[in-house]
């Protein structure tokens, strides 16, 4: 895991109001759903779940909730039987002599069991440990109907009685979770599919897209919670082939048109509460996607309102993008807008950034033709440029492998985005994964569904479908088999229990990025 906070306070930003109340004017209205326990569980060791526990059904039943009594250092926790967002609420009273002390509560919230059993008092990462999903309550008076104000991202619910006194003990009753999203599964039709280890993956993608899509397409709905234009692109392509919620797309797409800075930079993400606001992170990939974006939805939908006011802000961004091309055709990127690819900074990235900007040029071209844009064969030279470099001077035939100019270095992402951007035919791009496969697999350093994601889709776009079908199994199939409700922000097969922040207690384990395979199981499985 390498990352490093950006913090650019000088920022000059440009805030089109026009733009900005279309985004508004998309604003979805919440599904609630009311969800009942289903049962109380026990969190028990087991090497073979994420971060060695799981939640196994304990001798105390949910129907008889109200009849345990709770003293100091005594717990019980619910389960909802799946994953969700929302609120929580329960009545507690007090059982036996008058209540003499407050009670003193511990509430957590768990996406996976490993978090009941983590102590935050332990936690040192690099994220701010505020996203702990945890509360301490004092209440002095009972009975009452606790609601909690926050909102939470979980499966399981932990009530701790840190303390009473000896005279009296807590009573729990009548828990109420209501959930949230902005689409229901009511909205996505039954899948033609038999392979149910795919099934299963399908599934399991299709409730992470759910959980996520909030009134913005959030990247993690228990930590972030926040619009990231690279997890947007994935998001959209998935909803799309599933639940096909063209506004939240729309809303998405105008608040980060809305706000650009003066020069027409477009950042990694905003946020919208308590007021729009657009970070200071600028990832060169990632404001490059907003073309992207934007093609992929006005290919889907045909809008062209949409695309009347949006294009001039894409267009703005990818002239900016291609002052840092060479005379060579060579993309040259600096600190100050670095490409994001992955996560891990353990590899060199100039190739693939080069494909990524290949892959956005061809796109963005398209919607040139779209607007009859005068500046589009200035547009279809400098791809020229940029591929006959990455064909001519960074492709070595003899081992049809992408290859980094100042240290030789081969690597995945490199030959993934390359295949992607279709920079070579469809027989080299064959060639380029099977060599890919035989050289790089399995692969190791990479803990992101998000550059799984693109090795998988690279493996399609070169024909590979079994290859790539294999990948999916064993990457989406293994988060499952250790007990995946819906899919994660990390996942490393070699080391299955890696946090890149230290610790389960801060790690999303329902993430945007993760929920692509139910886009490629249509795209190139159901509809090929």
């Amino acid at each position: 895991m390498a990352f490093t906070f950006q913090i650019n306070d000088d920022v000059e930003w440009n805030h089109d109001e026009t733009l900005l109340k279309k985004a508004d004017d998309n604003i979805p209205r919440l599904i609630k759903t009311s969800i009942k326990s289903t049962q109380l569980v026990d969190i028990v060791a087991d090497k073979n779940s994420i971060n060695g526990f799981k939640a196994v059904s304990s001798d105390k039943k949910i129907e008889n909730l109200a009849s345990y009594k709770l003293k100091r250092d005594e717990r019980l926790v619910l389960d909802l039987g799946d994953h969700y967002v929302g609120k929580f609420s329960i009545d507690i009273k007090s059982v036996g002599s008058p209540m003499d002390a407050p009670l003193y509560l511990h509430v957590k919230f768990a996406e996976v069991a490993a978090e009941i059993e983590a102590d935050s008092k332990d936690y040192d990462g690099w994220l701010s440990k505020s996203w702990i999903q945890e509360e301490f309550i004092h209440v002095d008076v009972l009975p009452v109907t606790l609601k909690m104000p926050r909102r939470y991202s979980c499966r399981y619910i932990e009530l701790e009685v840190l303390d009473t006194s000896p005279k009296w003990q807590a009573s729990f009753s009548n828990p109420k979770f209501i959930a949230e999203s902005s689409v229901t599964m009511d909205d996505v039709e039954e899948i033609p599919l038999e392979d149910n280890v795919l099934k299963s993956i399908y599934d399991v993608s299709l409730k992470t897209l759910q959980d996520c899509m909030q009134t913005v397409f959030e990247d993690g709905p228990k930590r972030d919670r926040r619009l990231w234009i690279g997890d947007l692109r994935l998001q959209a392509l998935a909803n799309y082939a599933t639940f096909d919620d063209l506004t939240l797309v729309k809303r998405c797409l105008y608040l980060f048109g809305g706000m650009t800075t003066k020069e027409g930079k477009i950042p990694a993400n905003v946020f919208t509460a308590p007021k729009l606001t657009p970070d200071d992170t600028f990832l060169f990939d990632y404001s490059l996607f907003f073309a992207v974006i934007l093609f992929d939805y006005t290919e889907h939908t045909k809008d062209k309102e949409v695309l009347e006011d949006l294009y001039p802000i894409a267009k703005k961004e990818i002239d900016l993008a291609l002052k840092q091309v060479d005379t060579r055709g060579r993309l040259v990127t600096d600190d100050d807008w670095p490409a994001f690819i992955d996560w891990s900074n353990d590899f060199d990235k100039s190739i693939a950034g080069q494909g990524v900007l290949i892959y956005t040029l061809k796109r963005f071209i398209e919607l040139s033709k779209m607007m009859a844009d005068e500046d589009v064969t200035k547009y279809q030279l400098i791809l020229n440029k940029l591929e006959d470099f990455a064909k001519n001077t960074l492709f070595d035939s003899e081992r049809h492998q992408f290859i980094i100019e100042k240290n030789r270095e081969i690597n995945i992402a490199s030959q993934v985005w390359m295949v992607l951007a279709e920079v070579m035919d469809a027989e080299e791009n064959a060639k380029i994964m099977k060599e890919t496969i035989r050289t790089l697999f399995p692969i190791t350093g990479i803990a992101t569904p998000y550059m799984y994601h693109h090795v998988t889709e690279a493996l399609f776009i070169a024909g590979l479908d079994e290859d790539a079908i294999q990948l999916m199994k064993d990457y989406w199939g293994g988060m499952i088999d250790m007990g995946a409700d819906t899919f994660w922000e990390a996942f490393k097969p070699e080391d299955p229990d890696f946090s890149p922040y230290g610790s389960p207690i801060i790690s999303s384990y329902c993430h945007a990025w993760s929920c692509t395979p139910a886009y490629l199981i249509k795209k190139y499985i159901l509809e090929k």
